[in-house]
């Protein structure tokens, strides 16, 4: 992004609310009347929660499952990377038809044998390693990140689910690449390389990560560069650009929903003023157009068509930054 959105990477999850058990007194639970009443719904066997709270909200989807899980199973993929902290990773996907939301996924270990339920993927992977987040068991970061991505449907959200963890801190490509050596006769492994290789550490958000796969994959295009500093030739900084093909001179930008409101749309349009005025050409895409890839393809081989490739010579821009610049911090 050009300049830090409200949508940081890295939140804590949304507040939940713990399922809890029958209690005659009605003092930590509902009594038994009480759970038969419409104040009260089940969420899984001996376990209720009031009616008021929203079944669907990411960390209430993953407290209610974490319920199921057996003493030695632990909560993986998007679902312990979104207890971690990893904002974007929120087990929702939106496209034409609305929201989508995805199951949360429950390592339990070999042979449990257990039946499908609807929200919940079960994994019999061996469990390995443990840790509590919200006294919640969870994988750590790693391995939930690898099963996040090898459970992914197609290669382009594997990548997402790589850049968002990264994004919010709490893994590295080196280290991935490590685990994953480490992991190698594991199902979906192959997929989870092939991620990797096009992943980037520096996306700030699952739809400027899918406009770089459209402009890579569908373009064609090399790998722009993402978030990196521009500066005219006196220093000053021009902006953060989304994506950037450094020979081409040309700098492609996601609008959120939030680039709409006025003073956001106001900056962007001068802050792209500044980046064509050395010489920059640039061309934007919204959560439609990422959506329509083909459309989306041609219309940044045309922007690329329009741009300068100038020699550095005599580019009026340049990525060297000046003395005592300090990068922006996520």
């Amino acid at each position: 992004m050009t300049d830090a959105h409200q949508w940081n990477p890295r939140q804590p999850p949304p507040p939940f609310v713990r399922p809890t058990r029958i209690d005659p007194r009605g003092v930590t639970g509902p009594t038994r009347g009480q759970a038969d009443g419409p104040r009260w719904r089940r969420s899984s066997a001996g376990l209720y929660l009031p009616t008021s709270v929203d079944p669907t909200v990411s960390s209430q989807r993953i407290v209610e499952a974490a319920a199921l899980l057996p003493v030695d199973g632990a909560v993986t993929g998007w679902a312990a990377l979104h207890l971690c902290g990893a904002f974007f990773l929120d087990g929702q996907r939106y496209g034409d038809l609305g929201r989508i939301l995805l199951p949360v996924p429950l390592t339990v270990g070999p042979g449990q044998g257990r039946r499908k339920r609807e929200g919940i993927r079960y994994l019999e992977d061996r469990v390995g390693a443990v840790e509590r987040v919200y006294d919640i068991p969870c994988t750590p970061a790693l391995r939930a990140t690898f099963d996040e991505m090898r459970l992914s449907d197609d290669l382009r959200e594997a990548v997402v689910a790589m850049d968002m963890a990264a994004a919010a801190g709490l893994v590295t490509l080196d280290r991935m690449h490590m685990f994953v050596a480490g992991h190698a006769g594991w199902n979906g492994v192959p997929l989870v390389r092939q991620a990797l290789d096009l992943a980037d550490e520096r996306s700030d958000s699952p739809q400027e990560t899918r406009y770089r796969l459209v402009w890579e994959l569908d373009a064609g295009l090399p790998r722009p560069l993402v978030n990196r500093p521009v500066f005219d030739l006196n220093g000053r900084l021009l902006g953060y650009p989304d994506l950037l093909d450094p020979v081409a001179g040309l700098v492609g930008e996601y609008d959120g929903d939030d680039h709409r409101r006025a003073p956001r749309h106001s900056g962007d349009v001068t802050r792209e003023g500044r980046l064509r005025d050395v010489g920059l050409e640039v061309t934007r895409a919204t959560g439609a157009d990422v959506r329509d890839r083909a459309r989306l393809a041609q219309r940044i081989l045309g922007a690329r068509g329009r741009a300068r490739f100038e020699p550095p010579e005599r580019r009026a821009w340049t990525l060297t930054p000046p003395p005592g610049f300090r990068p922006r911090r996520r």
